[in-house]
Formats: C-alpha cells, sequence, structure tokens
C-alpha cells in the first residue's frame, strides 16, 4: 500500500509543480495576510508612541511576542495550512468526476492507498507552502523577530509542528474530497467548514481576547494548539520547564487530532470507494 500510495502521490505533486501558479498564489495569499493584515490590525497601531510595531504594554497578553506579526506568524502558517489542505482536494474531486478515481478502483492495488495518495500529495504541497509563510513574515515590514535563543532545535520543532498540522487537516479534507460528487458540494461544504475553524483559533488573537462561551472552543482548536506550539519556539527560544511541558500538551492534542481526522477520513474514503 506504501507504494501505490507514494505513486499516486508523486503524480499528482508532479502536476502541481508543473504550475508554478499554484506556489505564486499560495504566497501571495501568505503575503496579504502578514503585510497588510499584520501591519493594519495590529494592537501595536493604538499606541503612537511605539516603534517598529512594538506591542509594548500588550506583549505579554500576546504571548510574550514583541510584535504583532511575531505574534501572528504561526497563525498565518495555520491558516495556510487549513487553505491549503481544504482548496487543494479538489483535485480528488475532479478525478472522480472524470472518471479516474473509478479507474483506479479496477486496478489491483489496495483502495485505500487512493485515498493516502491523495493524503501524501496534499502534505507535500502543504510542506513548501508553510516554510515560505514563515520566510516571508521575516522581510515584511515589522516583521518576524526571532528569540535570541532560536537556533536548530526551534527550527526542527517549528517545521515538525507545521507538518503535523498538515498532516491533521490533509487526513480529514482528504477524505471529504472523495465523499462529495460535484465541486458545488465540495466548495460548499469547504467555505461552511474553513471560516469557523479558522476564526474561531488563536490565529490572530490570545485566547483571553475571547468571550467566556468561545474560549474552550478556540483553545481546543488544532491551528490554537499548532500556534501555540510555534510560538513558545519563536518567542522563547530555549524552553523552561513549564514552556516544554505546554508545548508536549498541544503535541499531545495535535497527535489525538491526526488519530480522530484519520479515522473519519479513511471512513468516508471507503464509503466513496465502495459507491457506484
Amino acid at each position: 500500500m506504501i507504494v501505490e500510495s507514494l505513486a499516486l502521490g508523486k503524480r499528482s505533486l508532479t502536476k502541481w509543480a508543473r504550475n508554478p501558479f499554484a506556489v505564486i498564489a499560495t504566497s501571495l495569499q501568505a503575503l496579504f495576510w502578514l503585510a497588510l493584515f499584520g501591519n493594519s490590525f495590529s494592537p501595536a497601531n493604538a499606541f503612537t508612541s511605539t516603534a517598529g510595531g512594538s506591542l509594548g504594554a500588550l506583549q505579554q497578553a500576546f504571548s510574550g511576542a514583541p510584535n504583532y506579526i511575531t505574534f501572528l506568524t504561526p497563525g498565518v502558517v495555520g491558516i495556510v495550512a487549513l487553505v491549503g489542505m481544504s482548496f487543494q482536494g479538489v483535485d480528488l474531486v475532479f478525478d472522480r468526476i472524470t472518471g479516474y478515481i473509478d479507474l483506479l478502483r479496477a486496478f489491483p492495488i489496495p483502495r485505500t492507498s487512493i485515498y493516502f495518495g491523495g493524503v501524501v500529495q496534499n502534505i507535500g504541497k502543504g510542506m513548501v507552502a508553510a516554510p515560505i509563510a514563515f520566510l516571508l513574515a521575516l522581510v515584511v515590514p515589522n516583521g518576524l523577530r526571532l528569540a535570541d535563543g532560536f537556533g536548530v532545535i526551534n527550527v526542527i520543532g517549528v517545521l515538525a509542528t507545521m507538518a503535523v498540522l498538515t498532516t491533521v487537516f490533509s487526513m480529514f479534507f482528504t477524505g471529504l474530497a472523495m465523499s462529495v460528487k460535484s465541486t458545488d458540494s465540495f466548495f460548499g461544504a469547504i467555505n461552511f467548514l474553513t471560516f469557523p475553524i479558522m476564526f474561531a483559533s488563536t490565529a490572530f488573537f490570545p485566547l483571553s481576547f475571547f468571550p467566556a462561551w468561545l474560549k474552550p472552543i478556540a483553545q481546543a482548536n488544532p491551528i490554537s494548539l499548532a500556534c501555540d506550539a510555534m510560538r513558545l519556539l519563536l518567542v522563547n527560544g530555549s524552553l523552561s520547564v513549564s514552556q516544554a511541558s505546554a508545548f508536549l500538551w498541544d503535541w499531545a492534542g495535535l497527535l489525538v487530532y491526526g488519530v480522530v481526522f484519520a479515522a473519519l477520513g479513511i471512513t468516508m474514503a471507503r464509503n466513496a470507494l465502495r459507491a457506484r
């Protein structure tokens, strides 16, 4: 199954790589959130005396981030992962409409490999797009400021968290893409799901800014878990014992989501592949 899944994933990634506009569009999306949203909606704009977008008295409320874009960068990575993993599944919808998936069902390969092939291609795309957002954050005005102790281990931790979040969303949205029968149904479902997930998270603002009824939802959101883990590494560099414990709890939550979303995705894909 592994060989077949990788082969199917490679097919889609090859098509994607031959269309550079897809990568450019993703980069422009990240640039929009960082340069426009990050500077226009920065709470630092309320303080005329702050320089370089510094959060000043609000720094502690924003996880200790020195400026808003430092706080926002993990959120943008989470948004890129969410939007990318959801909308890029449209390839599978077209494959079903054109009959390509029916053709694959006739081949002597495990049907689950069709699902995992979609997961692989989405993860590959996401792991190109998410680091681009991270790099753009370093060059935009009033951009990302890394902690003094930020090093190779922190980079590995940030990239690993990106990969886990991308995998979590890919597991679910690949199954969803295989289960719908038209592009209208697909985009309707995506729009219905992505906006609540995006805005009911700590991607844009800290948990303390949310109303009491929304805080538990935002705290349990997979984007919030990934953002909090990445912020710990970006803002603090070397983690204290309590910070390392919080980082591990965030990762544990993401892994639980991975298991649950994998089960949901596989179930949706199997039902779709059984249907005639």
